[in-house]
């Protein structure tokens, strides 16, 4: 009896204890593993124990019985077995997202800044192949040959250390009898080097140094076409991309040599001179930066309007001061950003990109700008730059996520400690190098006598920068015309003008759109245009050249009203003002962008026979007829 009554009360109180059980995990949203029974049996041990021993074992197995919380949530979403989900690193987190790339790494960032690098080489060197023989070739308007030779005769007479270090070029080494052939090797090794970095993303230290030695040749044997300060800031960029790449691997992700932390705020360094030099330069210049009103003049008074300049141009007064403002916080406020931590440094990457594209699209500066946000990238690391990469296995996106996850595990790729210890030493070099450097350039950027585009080093490593100091109130043009006339003074004779590429000439021509491309001669023509034909020699030796229809001088401009003809007999140079239309004004109605008024002779009617002396004194081949 005794035990009868307590065999029931055992098998009462563990149904009791398994009924609650279930709704307790009902009530959690746990639910029975499937294909197990509804009511677990129960041990039915000998008489007068089972029923006590029961409930103990099940209070004792449940936690373990129990399937995890999150493992049952996903077999309930999920038919049968799930498969396994991907691990951390995997292109997927714990949750089934896709991963995201952790900040900090540079990874994908030394993609972008190689790839943008070579993008600003590639033209550049084809600027150099189209225009250098006319330029500074054996024929050009002014040869380097001649200014080589001038080099070697104030150092001695010979190829000493001296003229070495003043003019850093490997055309010293090579035959200065075929120039023009040293000219096109250069740009076309140029040309071929760059155009695999761009495709490929990949580069070692070899390629990226004769990327700069290549380019550092032309621009110190180019004088005044190469006086811009864009070639000194392409040479200091380039400089700093060698020391991203790896010695000899080609790898777009070298796992055994990952991005530099000295070369990224190298690049850094860059930027924050380059737009707190320009800033300072502007206050410390042109009074019309202070009162606000220098955008009144510059899209019509810039080097090389474009057509969104023209319309920029009629903006209203209140938009100009908003430019200005908007320029002076940029310049002179914005760049501190890249010290103020991760989040302020990438906010600063993004508004100077965004600055330098609002400056390409409404003024054709070259590759200026262009090559000014290539530093800015530097600003960005894998996490911000991670959505321009597609996701997939393989892909790059998701190398750079195993190579994080390996990080975080500490199972880094094998890296020599020789080469370890090579490599840093040689990234401690080139931050003393750099810190070095830079003593007399924050020096010039501290002084109120600042000077801008200026190098104090012949290599031009680390230099200072800065850009439209002064603002002109007005354009004025050279315009060279010539005339089949015997009497150039006779007043029926028919003056025809020459039509430059891309520099205003004909009102009637629409301004160009050529950025990131460059038209040397034309950006020398405006700068001719405020001073005399004395300083600029170079203007009468074009002069000369049209005179005999010279080929390669004419293939610099967009028309010779001489074609098919006789050269001309005479060519002068006009000084002209010029003014933009009024957008829907009567000048615009008859097709005109610009209005022009005559304000002069800039040099005066010249003959070939006229220039045979001058040509000789300078030593350049006098032009014969063609």
């Amino acid at each position: 009896m005794n035990g009868r009554v307590g065999r029931g009360r055992g098998c009462t109180g563990s149904h009791a204890l398994m009924r609650r059980g279930l709704a307790e995990r009902a009530a959690t949203g746990q639910e029975l593993a499937p294909g197990r029974q509804a009511w677990p049996q129960v041990w039915a041990g000998p008489r007068g124990g089972a029923g006590l021993a029961a409930p103990r074992r099940m209070r004792r197995a449940g936690p373990a019985m129990a399937a995890p919380r999150e493992s049952l949530r996903r077999r309930k979403a999920g038919a049968g077995d799930p498969e396994p989900e991907a691990p951390p690193g995997q292109g997927r987190d714990l949750k089934g997202r896709p991963a995201r790339l952790r900040a900090g790494t540079f990874w994908l960032t030394r993609i972008v800044l190689l790839r943008a690098l070579a993008f600003v080489y590639f033209v550049a060197f084809l600027v150099a192949f189209h225009q250098n023989k006319q330029l500074i070739g054996d024929r050009g308007l002014l040869p380097c040959r001649a200014y080589l030779q001038s080099v070697q005769r104030h150092f001695g007479g010979r190829v000493s250390w001296d003229a070495l270090s003043y003019a850093p070029t490997i055309l010293w080494l090579l035959d200065w009898s075929h120039m023009d052939a040293n000219l096109d090797a250069l740009a076309l090794l140029g040309l071929g080097i760059s155009s695999f970095i761009l495709v490929s993303g990949c580069a070692n230290m070899v390629l990226m140094a004769a990327l700069w030695v290549l380019y550092m040749s032309l621009v110190n044997v180019g004088q005044i076409w190469y006086s811009f300060g864009w070639e000194s800031q392409l040479l200091e960029t380039g400089f700093l991309g060698i020391f991203l790449c790896p010695l000899w691997t080609l790898s777009a992700l070298p796992r055994g040599t990952p991005t530099s932390w000295v070369v990224m705020w190298g690049f850094r360094w860059l930027i924050f001179r380059i737009m707190l030099g320009a800033g300072l330069i502007k206050i410390r210049g042109d009074r019309c930066w202070r009162d606000l009103t220098c955008m009144d003049f510059h899209y019509e008074t810039q080097p090389v309007p474009n057509p969104v300049a023209y319309f920029l141009h009629r903006s209203p007064w209140w938009f100009h001061r908003f430019e200005t403002l908007s320029n002076h916080f940029l310049e002179l406020v914005v760049p501190f950003f890249i010290f103020l931590g991760r989040r302020m440094c990438i906010v600063h990457g993004a508004l100077q990109v965004l600055f330098q594209v609002v400056l390409i699209i409404s003024g054709n500066l070259s590759f200026l700008n262009w090559l000014t946000i290539v530093p800015s990238l530097a600003c960005f690391d894998d996490a911000t730059l991670g959505g321009l990469f597609p996701s997939g296995p393989g892909r790059l996106k998701d190398q750079v996520l195993k190579i994080q996850e390996e990080e975080t595990r500490g199972a880094r790729a094998p890296r020599t400690r020789a080469g370890s210890v090579a490599r840093g030493t040689v990234n401690l070099a080139l931050g003393i190098l750099v810190a070095w450097l830079s003593i007399p350039v924050v020096l010039n950027l501290l002084s109120p006598r600042q000077v801008m585009n200026s190098s104090f080093n012949p290599l031009r490593i680390v230099n200072t920068y800065g850009a439209f100091g002064s603002i002109t109130r007005e354009r004025t043009e050279v315009i060279l015309q010539g005339t089949a006339s015997a009497n150039a003074s006779a007043p029926d004779s028919a003056w025809e003008d020459y039509e430059f590429k891309c520099k205003p000439g004909d009102p009637r021509r629409r301004p160009c759109l050529i950025s990131p491309y460059h038209h040397r001669l034309d950006w020398l023509m405006w700068f001719a245009a405020f001073q005399t034909y004395e300083h600029n020699e170079w203007i009468i030796h074009l002069a000369g050249k049209l005179l005999a229809n010279d080929a390669q001088a004419l293939s610099l401009l967009a028309r010779n009203p001489f074609e098919g003809r006789d050269p001309p007999r005479w060519v002068r140079g006009e000084h002209y003002r010029y003014k933009f239309s009024r957008p829907g004004g009567r000048h615009a109605a008859e097709g005109k962008w610009w209005i022009r008024r005559r304000l002069g002779p800039y040099f005066p009617p010249l003959s070939r026979q006229d220039l045979r002396g001058y040509f000789t004194s300078r030593q350049w081949p006098y032009p014969e007829p063609e």
